[in-house]
């Protein structure tokens, strides 16, 4: 199927690995010249060699998106060059620090909630309120913005990623009854437990604590069976994220806006 995105102009946050390469190379591939965002510039110029190297176009645009100055610059670094974003990917964020997930309630301090929802909420409002006015402009675009089934999901963990998943969540649908009349859809995706680099780490920690078979297919299957049930018994691919946001940004999407697409196993059970 052809999405019809040659020649748009995509910008991805956090695509300097995981799911967030997986969006830009994916973007890139249907035709797509992508920026790719993130905070380490040496992961983030390896996915633009990986894109450039199979015959796609993309730049590097480096910066903390906690930082208003950082995300001044990128904004400006793909309108110099660009002449503009079509498409906003906002994947950056992140679940926890180091420890995090072994905290209890109580244990979460204010710090730790201002400082995810500075990156998984503020840090993608700083990137449409730079880049989505000229899409209104110009009468079309697109902003997908990413969030995670912990924010649906009752875990007695990581309260504070939940709260700034759920959150952004919210924004979503706000921004979307705002924008659609000049031509801007506004969407979100939310992963379940996808088969990153971290969780690959999360994998040998289940077989190491639960004294599960070193068979990475097996502890999948064990673990969205016994601890966290879902109708599928695996983790996700970045891929099939990627699959789903391309969709989001195609002009074929016209008519999908204030969407939740979940792509999560069958994980969250709600409406």
């Amino acid at each position: 199927m052809d999405l019809k995105l040659d020649g748009k102009r995509a910008l991805v946050t956090g695509a300097s690995s995981g799911i967030g390469r997986e969006i830009a190379q994916a973007l890139a591939r249907e035709g797509a010249t992508v920026v790719v965002c993130g905070r380490n510039r040496e992961r983030t110029e390896e996915t633009v060699t990986m894109i450039t190297e199979a015959g796609g176009k993309a730049l590097a645009a480096v910066g903390d998106l906690t930082s208003d100055d950082d995300a001044d610059a990128i904004a400006k670094t793909a309108t110099d060059a660009l002449g503009g974003i079509d498409i906003l990917v906002n994947n950056a964020g992140g679940g926890s620090e180091s420890g995090d997930s072994a905290l209890k309630w109580h244990e979460f301090t204010p710090e730790k909630f201002h400082r995810s929802y500075d990156l998984n909420l503020v840090a993608a409002a700083r990137m449409v309120n730079r880049l989505a006015p000229a899409m209104c402009e110009r009468g079309w675009g697109r902003v997908i913005n990413i969030s995670s089934s912990v924010g649906k999901t009752a875990m007695a963990s990581l309260h504070h990623y939940g709260a700034a998943k759920m959150a952004l969540e919210n924004y979503t649908l706000n921004l979307s009854m705002d924008l659609a009349k000049q031509g801007v859809t506004v969407n979100v995706v939310v992963p379940g437990l996808i088969l990153t680099d971290v969780a690959q780490g999360f994998i040998h920690y289940l077989r190491d604590s639960r004294g599960w078979p070193d068979d990475p297919a097996e502890i999948q299957r064990r673990y969205t069976v016994e601890v966290f049930p879902q109708p599928v018994p695996r983790f996700g691919r970045p891929q099939e994220i990627a699959a789903a946001v391309t969709f989001l940004a195609s002009p074929l999407s016209d008519y999908t806006t204030g969407a939740t697409l979940r792509v999560d196993g069958g994980m969250t059970r709600c409406l």
